[in-house]
């Protein structure tokens, strides 16, 4: 791509971009373009209300950074337009957030589009950031788990000074959930009554650190205060033990909620204990984790995000119930290791006890078995093509049964 089309394209994202004459600002620039094409069918075996719900999306990316401009403060601007385009659902047949649904009509809408900015600065090896952005701390784990992430609106500082040593600090007021176009108060994840998701706050803050002690030991933690909704912190090790022809990973994560001000959702009295043990060798994976909450909530996230434990990226179930134990044993392979690179598969299941449900007067459990096939192409016109295919069975006796299978398609073009 020329400098000129570069210089027309990072005017959009910034009207100082050309007249700075600032040659990081455009040369170290980089713009991409994304399709995904997504399809989602959910069956609920049994019950009543709605039978299953299917929505098929495309959706467009267009991601465009800057570089910073020279100086002892290097400044730019970052740019994110996201498009969803219905290919097909209807009424009765939607709400499970890959497309937008009219509040009038319960229809989903044809299509729907967002547009945001970050603004950066960057002094020595700190930078700021005040705008819209993917956030993926571990108290706020905006996961792209349908068409689009969830994106939230604020003021972002990270700081990597000292070696080995990253320091993060945010101020949140808005969240811009998946397959919404506006910017919304945050509230606590609330399905089956186990808070009042009606509260909200417009402020939350988080203070971070994670230190790499060695290449082979990391730990973290983290403390967030959801304005008079709940406090939380997280204390993390992540160990990778070198073996002859293998690596085993401990993977060990702690949260610690209550209520904050005027706990405006309700008592939050939780710990949550997330661990996870891998063995991986010639392409093979074997992981056994195990996840105990106490107290007498379940763990707190802010929804729209995803809770940073073991069970995430499982696709009903987050399994952060009050009082639940779960047990997980997961196998992934890849084929590299047959000479296939891209291909890859992944089977797990996950057994949850001992939850104590304000909807249920007894110990309930639920239960899920995930298998995941993807595939990416390494070469050709078709370079980079990735293909997921995900099916999923959940049981539990406190609510609906469910079947599900999701098909992603997903290339990204970089236009410079």
């Amino acid at each position: 791509m020329s400098c000129t089309y570069k210089g027309l394209l990072l005017a959009t994202l910034a009207p100082f971009a050309c007249s700075s004459m600032a040659s990081g600002f455009i040369n170290d620039s980089k713009g991409s373009l994304t399709f995904e094409n997504y399809y989602f069918d959910r069956d609920y075996r049994e019950g009543p209300g709605q039978s299953q719900a299917q929505e098929w999306a495309q959706g467009l990316v267009l991601d465009m950074r800057s570089g910073f401009t020279e100086g002892p403060v290097g400044l730019g601007v970052d740019a994110l337009g996201q498009l969803g385009i219905k290919l097909d659902s209807g009424r009765g047949r939607s709400g499970i957030g890959l497309l937008s649904v009219e509040a009038e009509t319960g229809e989903p809408g044809d299509s729907y589009g967002k547009f945001d900015v970050l603004g950066k600065a960057r002094l020595s090896k700190t930078q700021f950031e005040l705008g819209t952005k993917q956030v993926l701390a571990p108290v706020a784990r905006g996961m792209n788990v349908r068409l689009f992430p969830p994106l939230m609106r604020g003021a972002f500082l990270t700081s990597r000074e000292i070696d080995d040593l990253t320091l993060q600090v945010a101020r949140i007021d808005a969240i811009k959930l998946r397959n919404s176009t506006n910017p919304e108060p945050m509230s606590i994840s609330s399905p089956y009554r186990r808070f009042n998701g009606a509260a909200t706050s417009d402020q939350f803050d988080i203070l971070g650190a994670d230190y790499q002690w060695n290449a082979g030991l990391a730990t973290s933690y983290y403390h967030a205060t959801l304005q008079d909704l709940y406090q939380q912190d997280y204390i993390s090790l992540l160990h990778t033990w070198a073996l002859p022809q293998a690596r085993l990973v401990t993977d060990l994560r702690y949260f610690i909620s209550r209520e904050d001000g005027a706990g405006e959702a309700g008592p939050v009295d939780n710990r949550t204990f997330s661990s996870m043990f891998t063995l991986s060798t010639q392409g093979h994976s074997i992981g056994l984790g195990y996840m105990a909450l106490s107290g007498a909530t379940a763990m707190p996230y802010v929804a729209g995000t995803s809770p940073y434990v073991n069970t995430g990226g499982s696709q009903v179930s987050e399994f952060v119930n009050p009082g639940e134990k779960t047990w997980q044993f997961r196998y992934d392979y890849d084929f590299v290791a047959l000479g296939v690179p891209g291909l890859k598969f992944m089977w797990r299941y996950m057994d949850g006890r001992q939850i104590k449900l304000p909807i249920a007067q007894f110990e309930a459990e639920e239960s899920e078995r995930d298998v995941e096939l993807s595939y990416v192409i390494q070469s050709g016109s078709l370079k980079s093509l990735g293909i997921r295919l995900r099916n999923a069975d959940y049981r539990a006796d406190f609510t609906r049964d469910i079947n599900e299978t999701r098909v992603q398609i997903d290339y990204t073009l970089a236009l410079w």
